[in-house]
């Protein structure tokens, strides 16, 4: 089982010499949330203890595999020579390399502009505050909601926000409850509904979202339009 991060166990070395397990770096649009079109500089972190059904990064799960391995200071002259001021760590799960905890607070600390996206079971709170926490809560149809860190959502504020991916109309109805048991619209910068691609019609998502006066944005992943959904590094 997955040990939740704490204060503790968190190293206390110089990021910059930790070690992580990399699946990629590249250079695109923001495909997703509030900074949907935004150029970034993504560090896709390889490795994930959830196999949702529908994950559409299944090459990033198996910690085992080793696409590259990188030092903190790798990563960042990296990330320096893309020259990009908006970073966000992705995977997998970001979060499960616990040395990426002090590695962004580092880059925090060099004026960049830090996201994480986060499939929510992994404790956010132990990050730091600057850093933009993107969490993903799973759905039923995942098969891994019963996996979601709930505590999560109490830590959540109007620096963050929440996504949903819809794979039906029961995802949808049991999303919108969760939106309003924590008044999630209410709390954080957005709470982000989108469809499982090629599952939910966009309009059915948008009619549900409209009857139900629901305080969310529908989103669209704009890099499945701009390149093929397959593609990989955009």
């Amino acid at each position: 089982m997955f040990v939740q991060p704490t204060r503790e166990i968190l190293p206390v070395d110089d990021p910059l010499t930790l070690g992580f397990n990399v699946n990629e770096i590249f250079y695109s649009i923001q495909g997703e949330g509030t900074r949907a079109g935004v150029p970034c500089t993504f560090v896709r972190l390889q490795g994930c203890k959830l196999r949702c059904v529908w994950c559409d990064t299944p090459y990033a799960l198996d910690k085992r595999h080793r696409e590259r391995s990188m030092t903190g200071a790798d990563i960042l002259a990296e990330i320096e020579r893309i020259g990009c001021r908006f970073v966000e760590f992705t995977g997998g799960e970001p979060l499960e390399q616990i040395n990426v905890f002090p590695l962004m607070a580092l880059l925090c600390d060099k004026g960049y502009t830090v996201a994480v996206e986060t499939g929510g079971h992994v404790d956010v709170s132990l990050l730091d505050r600057r850093i933009v926490r993107i969490l993903d809560v799973k759905c039923p149809d995942s098969k891994m909601s019963s996996l979601n860190y709930w505590p999560n959502l109490d830590v959540l504020d109007a620096n963050d926000e929440v996504k949903f991916v819809i794979a039906s109309r029961d995802d949808y109805e049991w999303a919108r409850d969760v939106v309003r048991k924590y008044a999630l619209g209410e709390r954080t910068a957005a709470v982000l509904f989108s469809c499982v691609f090629d599952a939910v019609p966009f309009v059915d998502l948008v009619n549900w979202i409209l009857e139900d006066h629901l305080p969310v944005r529908f989103q669209l992943q704009v890099h499945k339009f701009v390149w093929d959904p397959q593609t990989r590094g955009v």
